[in-house]
């Protein structure tokens, strides 16, 4: 078996949030972290040793989406209150509003190039807005139901949005029409984004599934039905290689993609798992759920080689598999020494 430093490790747990969880973001060189909360609260986390956190508030409602900028100088975020904020990460938090969308806005997500944000709303529609200028620059229509998440392809051509309508559809961003859609039948598509080349999207379902679709072919390449409930969110490790998903039913999966295979079932968090992510350079990943807790990971396995990881993982597409060495509970031993388990934000 492997050894235990080969698995993914808890680092530590983050206190700071009154309500659940509902976004996570690393900054670019995984030195900061952001989190957004039902509490209406975004708090920005400084990860170097002692770990300090900021607060910004502004939304007046749930809080529900958060990222960062690709250069870290912006954070957006999206809200309940039917607004998109972005802020400039730094003591004094402020930001402006971006008001078009006319119901909660669940999601938003930066272009690669840092100019543009996609947001997605119950309203059924798709925007994108212009981050220098702070304006809506169109809309995208056709979902005939609430919008859950929408992503820009890495180069910018495209954006991926998916709908409790079940369906992901395609959008040309400059003709601005929709090219391509997608159905999920047996449940509608929480969650969607691109692999880090581009080539194909993976969307996760309320139906307990995740899926990958290559854009090329408009095939469904992998299903992966491993969770008892809903899978919420989920987020591609820079290599492509793996995919790390996080349910309702209260697990984080990190799936092997190239070995279509689960390897890791991840315990840690009290009730549904709402989101996760990895770090820009894959060495960490956070995850956040309905307990209030932000949970930050080492994730260790990706530097071992293909090869060394193949021998050691066994095939485990099914959740009726019985647990084995793969399911890692947090001990306390994972604390690293750490004598606070929780860092409090004053």
């Amino acid at each position: 078996a492997p050894s235990p430093q080969e698995d993914p490790v808890l680092i530590r747990p983050l206190r700071g949030h009154k309500a659940a969880v509902t976004g996570v973001a690393f900054d670019a060189n995984a030195a900061g972290m952001v989190t957004c909360s039902v509490d209406r609260l975004l708090i920005l986390w400084k990860l170097k040793t002692p770990c300090s956190a900021y607060r910004f508030s502004g939304h007046e409602e749930a809080v529900t989406s958060v990222e960062f900028s690709p250069d870290g100088q912006v954070l957006a975020s999206a809200s309940h209150d039917h607004t998109v904020r972005l802020w400039i990460p730094c003591i004094h938090g402020e930001s402006s509003v971006l008001k078009g969308h006319t119901a909660s806005v669940r999601s938003v997500s930066f272009s690669h190039d840092g100019y543009s944000v996609v947001s997605t709303s119950n309203d059924k529609s798709v925007k994108i807005w212009s981050v220098y200028c702070q304006r809506l620059l169109f809309t995208l229509f056709q979902h005939t139901g609430w919008v859950r998440c929408a992503k820009f392809s890495p180069d910018g051509r495209i954006i991926a949005s998916c709908s409790e309508d079940k369906s992901v559809n395609i959008w040309d961003t400059r003709n601005k029409i929709c090219v391509n859609s997608f159905s999920d039948y047996e449940g509608f598509p929480t969650f969607v984004d691109f692999n880090p080349s581009g080539t194909c999207i993976a969307s996760a379902g309320s139906n307990n599934t995740v899926k990958l679709w290559d854009i090329r072919t408009n095939k469904l390449l992998q299903h992966f039905k491993v969770h008892r409930a809903g899978v919420n969110c989920i987020s591609f490790h820079p290599s492509g290689n793996y995919l790390i998903t996080a349910s309702t039913d209260g697990t984080l999966k990190i799936l092997d993609l190239l070995g279509e295979r689960l390897i890791y079932t991840l315990h840690g968090h009290k009730g549904p798992v709402l989101c996760v992510a990895f770090s820009k350079g894959g060495e960490n990943f956070a995850s956040g759920g309905m307990d209030a807790q932000v949970l930050l990971w080492k994730t260790n396995f990706d530097t071992l080689d293909y090869e060394e990881v193949l021998k050691h993982n066994f095939r485990r597409t099914c959740v009726d598999d019985p647990p084995h060495l793969l399911d890692v509970y947090p001990r306390s031993s994972h604390f690293h020494g750490e004598k606070r388990e929780s860092v409090e934000v004053s």
